[in-house]
């Protein structure tokens, strides 16, 4: 069976059905060093599985270069797989265009900088609607209400909605960004160390909001960040990543009151004894 034929399958889909899955996914990139025909190669992502279901956070952390930003890549649908399998909502993942857009659909992202994400040429109203217009979604009026809505859901005000994105805060921009990835109604948000490019001030304003909607809304969430303090605050499972490979995953007490890694354990000697009862 080729792979276009999987991805017609019926499947049959249960709260309990991962949305994303990644099995033994592999991501080599070729480097810039080494001849001309066998130049040298980096193993970004190697021999990773990891699943992720609505109403669950997994966090994913680890120092940069791990490989964490490319596995999101991935289950976003932004980086091919090198090898292995990706699977949604128990689907084997395929490469029509149908297939795609359910995922970009379902999925959304938001990256680590809002000030490099939104479009500086457009306004905070075009940045919300022009994903309901690329995927029709509704009556010109319904995508209208829904633009004040998404600004509602992420606390922002009406006043908001006709600004450029450098009228507005980092923090107030970040949370566009969020409107953004919700406007289709995902069923997972993968959030790229949303919070490092803020202030100290604004970074627990924008936790307090992803949680928020995770409990409202019943959106699945994978957080990524080399912070695993941060990382402890919002996730139910962890996976450690370093140099390319998971090393530990479990629930996030598990991981911070018994770790197995010593790699996990090096990350947690630099978080407050206070942080760790």
């Amino acid at each position: 069976m080729n792979t276009d034929e999987m991805t017609q399958t019926p499947s049959v889909t249960t709260k309990d059905t991962p949305i994303v899955e990644l099995r033994h996914v592999h991501v080599i990139h070729k480097s810039r060093t080494g001849s001309l025909f066998k130049p040298d190669t980096v193993h970004a992502v190697n021999d990773v599985s990891l699943s992720v279901r609505r109403g669950e956070t997994l966090g994913i952390v680890g120092e940069s270069g791990c490989g964490k930003s490319t596995t999101a890549r991935v289950m976003v649908g932004l980086q091919p797989a090198t090898k292995g399998e990706v699977y949604f909502k128990g689907r084997k993942l395929g490469h029509r265009a149908s297939d795609r857009r359910a995922l970009g659909r379902s999925v959304s992202v938001v990256f680590q900088d809002p000030a490099t994400a939104l479009n500086p040429r457009m306004t905070i109203h075009d940045t919300l609607i022009d994903p309901l217009n690329v995927h029709r979604i509704g009556t010109p009026a319904q995508r209208e209400a829904r633009v004040k809505d998404l600004l509602g859901v992420v606390g922002l005000p009406m006043s908001a909605m006709h600004v450029m994105p450098r009228q507005i805060s980092g923090g107030q921009r970040q949370r566009v960004a969020i409107a953004r990835a919700l406007a289709l109604d995902p069923d997972i948000i993968v959030a790229d160390e949303p919070t490092s490019a803020l202030d100290v001030s604004v970074r627990a304003q924008v936790l307090n909001l992803l949680e928020d909607l995770k409990a409202s809304l019943g959106l699945g969430l994978v957080f990524i960040s080399h912070d695993i303090n941060t990382v402890r605050y919002v996730s139910d499972r962890i996976a450690v990543m370093y140099f390319g490979r998971i090393v530990e995953e479990a629930p996030t007490k598990q991981i911070f009151t018994n770790p197995q890694d010593e790699y996990t354990r090096m990350l947690l000697s630099a978080v407050p004894s206070l942080m760790t009862d």
